[in-house]
């Protein structure tokens, strides 16, 4: 599948842009710029108002808060074992994007919800210390020429569950391709708990939105020319790839031992 969104490569950001990026990796504590960041500096505009908008929901603690309180109750699909000695950038992987996607869905949640008029009407975000972020370093971003077409095509099935729409290609899969006997046990764990995985990303996705509402109460800004743009992009990553995501990840790191359920 194409990836539809348009997008500055890091490698390529100069000026501004370069600087946003660089904040971005500093401010999330993550060693490469999400997808929806750099499809949003390709919008004249988009990228400045958007950073400067969600930044302080970063800063002050209100997203990691937000997720430690999801993390409290979400639903979780109770997958096989998934238990095992592999390449240590298997776990790099899923501790960096159970980190950076939990924190992005509450952030970019409440600027979805603020753009949408969806804001709540009472609540106060909390405020407190940050959640440290993995010290990790992430093999490249595999595509389709760096790996077989087996693989490939298991990233394409994998990237199936949880969402029927198939808007956004997950980078966690990318990932982890590198690993291809892992995605292999991936596969098999998640189709046999395919009955239970849609409806725990379904609660958890409307969990995850109901706090974000709360969350937009923090968002003091004027609305830029460009909101349904914006609001369109940033949507489809929080409502499709980071919205089951968090579900499947946390799932897969609770499989492997190193986490409660």
């Amino acid at each position: 599948m194409a990836d539809p969104f348009p997008a500055v490569a890091e490698a390529a950001a100069t000026g501004e842009t370069a600087e946003l990026f660089a904040d971005i990796r500093v401010t999330i504590g993550v060693r490469v710029v999400n997808l929806v960041w750099r499809h949003l500096a390709t919008m004249d505009g988009a990228l400045p108002w958007a950073w400067s908008t969600v930044k302080p929901i970063y800063l002050q603690g209100m997203a990691d808060r937000a997720a430690e309180r999801f993390r409290e109750s979400m639903s979780l699909p109770l997958l096989a074992s998934l238990a095992g000695p592999e390449p240590a950038s298997v776990d790099d992987v899923l501790a960096s994007y159970d980190h950076s996607n939990t924190i992005n869905l509450f952030a970019l949640g409440a600027l979805v919800a603020w753009l949408r008029g969806e804001t709540a009407d009472e609540g106060t975000p909390e405020r407190g210390p940050r959640m440290p972020a993995p010290d990790v370093t992430l093999p490249k971003l595999a595509t389709q020429d760096d790996v077989s077409p087996e693989t490939w095509a298991m990233v394409l099935r994998l990237n199936r569950f949880g969402d029927r729409e198939q808007i956004i290609l997950a980078s966690m899969y990318r990932h982890l391709a590198h690993a291809p006997a892992f995605l292999r046990r991936v596969e098999a764990a998640l189709t046999a708990a395919s009955g239970s995985l849609e409806p725990a990303i379904e609660a958890n996705r409307r969990d995850a939105h109901e706090r974000a509402r709360v969350l937009a109460r923090a968002i003091d800004t004027e609305r830029p020319l460009l909101a349904a743009e914006i609001e369109k992009s940033v949507s489809a990553f929080v409502d499709h790839a980071i919205g089951k995501m968090v579900t499947i990840c946390r799932a897969i790191r609770v499989s492997r031992g190193y986490l409660s359920s």
